[in-house]
């Protein structure tokens, strides 16, 4: 699932390529489910004439800003992606909505497993609201973290998925920041201490901030990977230090990589690392 610096990536490709200040003249739907809301005949309804003032980010959402106030909302879920064509290129299987300016150009998205949504919504707080804080904000300072974490008693990795807890982050870079970080997934929230917040409040910001510099992460070179609108692959599959890396020997001690489960998602760990300890039972609940 693309996270907080595959989207970001996706963000600035998108305006580097010029989409502020197109204008659609129609929207093309191919599956039906893609579109959340509205329905899709009044979305293809509302769609036309609107003109883009900004492209953004929020969590894991695409945020696309109308000239007349509107809102599109992108999620990308496993497998969505971007791409941005001429209207004459050929319709690609998986494309499932398209949309189409003014001058010609498209952009299109594409979804091989049919998992990513589009919003069209007047107010998109409806749905952004809902989220917690953006990871990269200076707002969200260590002290933040801490009290949001004294304040429950979950496993450490499902609350950092838990996107009403905070914005962004998905498994990929939980299991890289906790590594850094050396805390054990498994661990509760109010177990850790006031210093180990701070390393891991660090360790988020720098794995994100280094999946932003290599332009997110490609896993390999299925049609369900990532690729930025650009179609380039994200180069930071190369800084994963226990992220799918299974037997691999950890770079900090030399102890083989563990896959376990954590919350029902798979997790990697370096045993002798990240020691388990003020373990107790706890909710794994949460949104992703």
């Amino acid at each position: 699932m693309p996270e907080l610096p595959e989207v970001e990536t996706i963000a600035r490709d998108l305006n580097a390529a010029g989409l502020v200040g197109k204008t659609l003249t129609c929207a093309r739907v191919y599956w039906d489910r893609t579109v959340a809301e509205p329905s899709v005949p009044e979305f293809c309804r509302l769609i036309e004439k609107k003109q883009i003032a900004a492209v953004g980010r929020r969590g894991k959402f695409l945020v696309i800003d109308f000239s007349d106030g509107g809102h599109l909302l992108v999620h990308l879920r496993m497998s969505g992606r971007l791409h941005l064509v001429s209207s004459g290129a050929e319709r690609l299987a998986h494309e499932h909505v398209v949309f189409a300016f003014e001058d010609g150009s498209e952009l299109r998205f594409h979804d091989t497993r049919k998992f990513g949504r589009v919003y069209l919504m007047a107010d998109a707080e409806r749905i952004l609201g809902r989220l917690g804080p953006e990871p990269l904000d200076p707002m969200f300072t260590p002290r933040i973290l801490f009290e949001g974490m004294r304040k429950r008693s979950r496993r450490v990795k499902p609350l950092l998925l838990d996107q009403a807890f905070v914005a962004g982050i998905g498994n990929i870079y939980t299991d890289e920041a906790l590594w850094e970080a050396r805390i054990h997934p498994r661990r509760t929230s109010d177990s850790l201490s006031a210093a180990e917040v701070r390393a891991l409040h660090g360790a988020i910001r720098r794995v994100l901030r280094r999946g932003i510099k290599n332009l997110g992460t490609s896993l390999g070179t299925g049609k369900a990977n990532f690729y930025s609108v650009a179609r380039r692959s994200g180069r930071n599959r190369d800084e994963l230090k226990v992220f799918r890396r299974t037997g691999e020997p950890c770079p900090r001690c030399a102890a083989p990589v563990q896959r376990i489960i954590v919350g029902q998602r798979s997790t990697h760990i370096c045993p002798k690392c990240q020691k388990l300890k003020g373990f107790k039972g706890s909710r794994d609940q949460g949104s992703e």
